[in-house]
């Protein structure tokens, strides 16, 4: 018997959960991760995993893998080269016997197949970031030339119409932003909810109020997964235009964690992957913290306002919808780093004017407790409905 336990709605109701690779540990799988705790016996899907980069995650989990996971480890380090067989993969899955399967996907897992009585959801993430808005970033990111490139945007068109074809699978999306909820109308044509991704907050009693006590240091903050997209390298060249401390911590692909290091100056300190605990001290501790990239919504600007930190980002989805200007944070209108530069001196002028207080305020709005009872009533209004059965 899959269901929530504290849910009696969901008692005889058969729910499998899916998700598309458990080989990281980031603002994805915490959601998983909430979606899981409300439907705590039920199995978990995904195309690959990985327990030790997991670090512990999921680990009394019935997990089960897709045929990828058969695959040398060699050649599941490189994703790349695996990506003609990622379409095929949801598509193996067996969920003939589940009543309810949610899927958490922003990419392949939306295109599970099902049987024609189960019903599908899916807790869209964004909509394929590399094949649809940022198709031209992602291909000169690559470094592709001449027919490599040709060959490239050849199969990101199939990609393409693989991924518009499978968004019809899931009966209903719910999407983790109004930003994401605009693109999966733009490239799906469907329709979705929007419920705010969770994010833990720290009691109110372990709280160190950095702002008025006198122990905020002198450093500014990135916590975030360290890939392109997420363009940590303004951040840093801005610090170093500035002269003011930077400390990032997160993981990345190796040549991308050389590359940062390589342009950062010396007030940069790079200090790797650390567990949820030793992160909560730098998120307390530091002066502000910065979100240079574009991202559907977030969770690591919401993780730092908890702590009553206000955040300078970009202009740019998710973050317009969780940080109010002047209150909660800074905005910087485009991605260059003469342009965040001015939102850091404008920080800098009226740093003491920011509340802690009506900062965490604002975070709480976006707790795990609120993102449970707003997924459980989205579900509720599907079977109100009779939409769900």
């Amino acid at each position: 018997m899959n269901c929530n336990r504290s849910d009696k709605n969901f008692k005889n109701v058969k729910v499998a959960l899916v998700h598309d690779f458990l080989n990281q540990y980031g603002g994805a799988e915490r959601v998983l991760e909430a979606i899981w705790e409300m439907f705590p016996e039920a199995p978990i899907y995904t195309m690959l995993h990985d327990p030790v980069k997991m670090r512990g995650k999921f680990k009394d989990a019935d997990i089960r893998t897709s045929f990828l996971q058969k695959f040398p480890r060699w050649l599941k380090k490189r994703p790349k080269w695996l990506l003609p067989f990622f379409p095929t993969a949801p598509e193996t899955f067996n969920l003939r016997d589940f009543d309810l399967v949610i899927s958490s996907s922003g990419a392949w897992l939306k295109g599970i197949i099902v049987k024609p009585k189960t019903i599908h959801i899916c807790y869209c993430h964004s909509p394929m970031r590399f094949a649809w808005d940022w198709n031209e970033k992602y291909l000169n990111e690559q470094g592709l030339v001449n027919r490599r490139k040709l060959f490239a945007r050849l199969l990101l068109n199939y990609i393409r119409m693989w991924d518009k074809s499978a968004a019809d699978r899931p009966d209903f999306f719910i999407a983790n932003s109004k930003a994401t909820q605009a693109k999966i109308r733009k490239y799906y044509g469907r329709e979705s909810m929007v419920v705010y991704p969770p994010v833990e907050m720290e009691n109110k009693e372990n709280r160190r109020d950095g702002g008025n006590k006198g122990e905020t240091e002198n450093y500014f903050l990135i916590v975030s997964r360290l890939s392109p997209y997420k363009k940590v390298e303004i951040a840093i060249d801005t610090m170093n235009k500035l002269n003011l401390p930077l400390i990032v911590i997160g993981e990345g692909a190796p040549k991308y964690v050389k590359h940062l290091r390589s342009i950062a100056g010396p007030k940069t300190k790079f200090l790797g992957f650390l567990p949820d605990e030793k992160i909560k001290k730098y998120y307390a501790e530091c002066r502000a913290f910065i979100f240079p990239g574009e991202d559907d919504f977030g969770i690591a600007p919401v993780e730092a306002m908890n702590f009553g930190k206000a955040v300078i980002a970009l202009r740019r989805g998710g973050a317009t919808e969780t940080i109010i200007e002047g209150e909660t944070g800074e905005f910087f209108n485009e991605p260059v780093a003469e342009v965040m530069a001015d939102a850091v001196r404008r920080f800098i002028v009226k740093e003491k004017e920011y509340n802690p207080d009506k900062i965490r305020e604002r975070a709480e709005m976006f707790s795990k407790e609120k993102f449970k009872e707003n997924f459980l009533r989205a579900i509720g209004e599907m079977r109100e409905r009779g939409e769900i059965g």
